[in-house]
């Protein structure tokens, strides 16, 4: 059973092994002619440039939580936090890197066909999903083992913890940053050259097209690898910490079989859970089909095999380790098993419910579509009303997997204090993420297929190519929203679970103490509705920076069409100065980050020292608002964009008609929605959650 960690680590070392297998296997695909290569190099430039200034400017913040760390609560929670926040960085270049290579040998391979394009652009993606998953958990066991097994530190779990903050820290900028830096190329890219120039999207006559392009993998590749980075290592830290402050453990106290199962079945799920996406990874083949069902089928089928194998795995797993029934009198293990089967069965169900309020061939993004009949207003309208109602919808999975988790959990363990049901929470997130390096490489694999239509149009390729990178593209939409179903779905789960731990730590640094969270306490009740307005101000707040990032790139596009002769007209010999573009973007958003990232931590930590209670409180609000306002943003804005593309494809009189016009307002409106604010909500509620966890003795 002690060997569950040395084995999590070896899975996690093969799941990098793979990583490189699939970087050596696109670098040898053919990245096209002069002008492709050129176009990728100044991709790849752009990308380069702003990821070392955002982790320039990130570092300064790391460097300030590493000092507080080692003063407040141990100098090895700051080296926990430090090797966490790299790491995670770390994940995040490395598939930018690969991404920004793959866009234009995804083109390349596009003149042959998706069935030699989707290989290429989903194994770029898996350098990605697999770089995250297996430095995710190579980093966490790698600290376990250390604190825990080898070093016996006193205190072990919360340096461990420690390691999963400085995940959250680097994932929060990240989102935020590139969500922030590739909203307002793409914003500005939009509205000036569709709507008042009436070029093509991704034309090279519009000086932002670079900076759209570099946006692409700033935000949605190492941004979303960032994030999804820290819901897998919170989704095991979670269970694990749960266990230790539920349980009041010290490391060198964890050695009760019973205990020791409790804090090896979540490792055990991520190991076989990687042993399963590295399998499912090769069940990704393209066919020569470019209708979008017969893509959608080949790209998941690896994702489907790995969940199918995880579930076969998780029970094994169940019985081995809470089979006996001289450890668990209940001697019914199939309830854990349940748990993150039900977990798993929810993260998907989530992704699906994503898919239907965003794919083209659902009703919501028709209607959506047929609205744009009459202008803009009602686009827009129908686009809020569509992600409302998806709200409605995810949130009762999310209390069914609740629910069923919690049950199960107490069918195992018993009903003790809630622990056995918390516990089965916690394990039903693991359950989520799972697969996440299959998850992550069909997440990537979007912005590599949307970079390699960009390429298509600005290096004036047959219009062949572009059919076959624009169905790739528009898989790539749907296929984001269901990775954003489980980063969502985990992340109430994970907060959850790590709010159970908060509690736990509370009382376990004051014996005296227990958190309250009675409304009718005055301090619960004004730390309820800081926590309820939170996510509306963080949204706001990372709006209304893409919003003023976007003027001064709309500003600045308008002024080249205006003062470079002949480039509106495409006259030979004259370009776009894109680079102008990429510093506008790399500027502003750099300086629109730090208010919104900061927000996250310092707000429970000033109310914390304040008034635990109240913290409570915070934590509660935020989590229940955060949850319906991701979902809705997510949705709603994934909507706006494939009914665009929907009405591009010919409907409703086509791409240049007043339909298109009013979609691209739509969509325009909804970039910051599915992009920005959406995803970044979910990394507000568990950095929320983590720092009071870290920081739970400090504040008692």
């Amino acid at each position: 059973m002690e060997a569950i960690p040395y084995l999590a680590l070896i899975s996690a070392v093969a799941a990098l092994g793979l990583a490189a297998f699939f970087y050596k296997d696109v670098e040898k695909a053919s990245p096209g002619n002069e002008r492709m290569i050129f176009l990728m190099t100044e991709i790849q430039n752009g990308a380069k440039a702003f990821l070392k200034q955002e982790y320039t400017w990130v570092s300064v913040f790391a460097a300030a939580l590493v000092i507080l760390l080692a003063i407040v609560i141990h100098p090895f929670a700051s080296i926990a936090y430090l090797l966490g926040a790299i790491l995670s960085a770390s994940a995040g270049y490395a598939g930018m890197t690969v991404a920004t290579m793959a866009n234009a040998r995804t083109t390349e391979a596009a003149k042959d066909g998706p069935g030699k394009a989707l290989p290429i652009a989903f194994r770029g993606g898996a350098v990605m999903g697999f770089a995250v998953a297996g430095l995710a958990l190579l980093g966490l066991m790698f600290v376990y083992l250390l604190f825990v097994s080898w070093i016996e530190h006193d205190k072990a779990f919360e340096i461990v913890t420690a390691y999963g903050l400085g995940a959250s820290s680097i994932a929060l900028f990240s989102r935020v940053g590139g969500g922030i830096y590739t909203k307002a190329a793409d914003v500005g890219a939009d509205l000036v050259g569709k709507v008042e120039a009436g070029i093509p999207e991704d034309d090279p006559r519009n000086p932002a097209t670079i900076a759209d392009n570099v946006g692409d993998n700033v935000g949605d590749v190492a941004g979303m690898g960032a994030d999804l980075f820290e819901s897998y290592a919170g989704s095991i830290i979670a269970p694990v910490a749960l266990t230790a402050f539920a349980l009041s453990l010290a490391a060198n106290e964890a050695t009760d079989e019973g205990v020791i199962s409790l804090l090896m079945f979540p490792m055990a799920i991520a190991f076989v859970g990687m042993i399963a996406s590295i399998i499912g990874s090769f069940f990704v083949k393209g066919g020569d089909s470019t209708d979008s069902k017969a893509l959608s089928r080949a790209l998941h089928m690896g994702t489907n095999v790995a969940m199918g194998l995880t579930v076969l795995a998780t029970v094994a797993i169940a019985y081995w380790l809470f089979g006996d029934g001289d450890v668990f009198p209940e001697d019914r293990p199939w309830g854990l098993a349940l748990s993150v089967i039900g977990g798993l069965l929810v993260g998907w169900a989530l992704g699906k419910t994503a898919e239907y309020y965003t794919s083209d061939h659902f009703g919501p993004v028709k209607k959506i579509a047929a609205q744009s009949e009459t202008g803009p207003a009602t686009t827009v309208l129908a686009g809020i009303s569509a992600g409302m109602v998806s709200v409605a919808a995810s949130v009762a999975l999310i209390l069914i997997g609740v629910g069923v988790a919690y049950w199960g959990g107490e069918q195992a363990l018993g009903d003790a204090d809630g622990f056995g049901g918390i516990y089965g929470i916690a394990v039903a997130a693991i359950g989520m993420l799972a697969t996440t390096g299959v998850v992550v490489s069909v997440d990537a694999y979007g912005p590599i297929a949307d970079n390699a239509g960009g390429i298509a149009e600005m290096a004036e390729l047959d219009p062949s190519v572009r059919e076959v990178t624009d169905a790739l593209d528009s898989l790539g939409n749907t296929t984001a929203a269901v990775a954003k179903g489980f980063a969502v779905g985990s992340a109430a789960l994970t907060a959850l679970a790590l709010f159970k731990s908060f509690e736990f730590a509370i009382t376990e640094a004051d014996p005296t103490r227990t958190l309250s969270l009675d409304v009718g306490e005055v301090d619960v009740f004004i730390g309820l509705f800081i926590g309820a307005g939170l996510p509306f101000l963080f949204a706001a707040l990372t709006i209304d920076a893409v919003g003023r990032a976007a003027n001064a790139m709309i500003e600045e596009v308008r002024r080249q069409f205006r003062e470079i002769p002949g480039l509106r007209e495409g006259e030979p010999g004259v370009h776009p100065d894109s680079a102008k573009c990429v510093a506008i973007s790399t500027e502003a958003s750099l300086k629109e980050m730090i208010i919104p990232g900061a927000l996250a931590v310092v707000v429970p930590l000033v109310v914390g020292f304040i008034d635990v209670d109240a913290l409570g409180g915070l934590l509660a609000g935020a989590l229940v608002t955060g949850f319906a306002l991701a979902i809705f943003m997510a949705n709603a804005g994934g909507a706006w964009d494939n009914a665009k593309k929907y009405i591009e494809a010919g409907a409703h009189g086509g791409k240049g008609s007043e339909p298109h016009k009013a979609a691209v307002v739509g969509d325009t409106v909804g970039d910051p929605f599915k992009d920005t604010s959406g995803p970044a909500m979910n990394i507000l509620l568990k950095v929320m959650t983590i720092v009071s966890l870290v920081f739970a003795s400090a504040f008692v």
